[in-house]
């Protein structure tokens, strides 16, 4: 079971086995999948905060892809209740 800090919220999973299945992902076609259901207003919001947290990294032009830190809570190695805003990551995924 996937450990979710306070700070998460509804659409963060789905966001984040979207990224790591397509190996990037920005707030537009994330909001397209009819799974997630959120505005892209609101994706663009929760990948900045996923950011922050050290989940995502932004490659610019608002392309996300995972960290070693949003595989490793996909994975259910990981509780986000211990990270900080503004956490900085260890790196990129080597799936990506």
């Amino acid at each position: 079971m996937r450990k979710r800090g306070k700070w998460m919220k509804s659409p963060d999973d789905s966001i984040l086995e979207y990224i790591r299945d397509n190996g990037s992902g920005n707030p537009s076609d994330i909001s397209d999948v009819e799974e997630i259901r959120f505005s892209y207003g609101y994706i663009a919001d929760r990948c900045s905060v996923l950011a922050e947290y050290g989940l995502l990294e932004r490659l610019g032009n608002a392309v996300y892809v995972l960290t070693d830190e949003g595989e490793s809570y996909l994975d259910e190695e990981l509780d986000t209740g211990t990270l900080s805003r503004n956490h900085a990551t260890s790196g990129r995924s080597a799936a990506v």
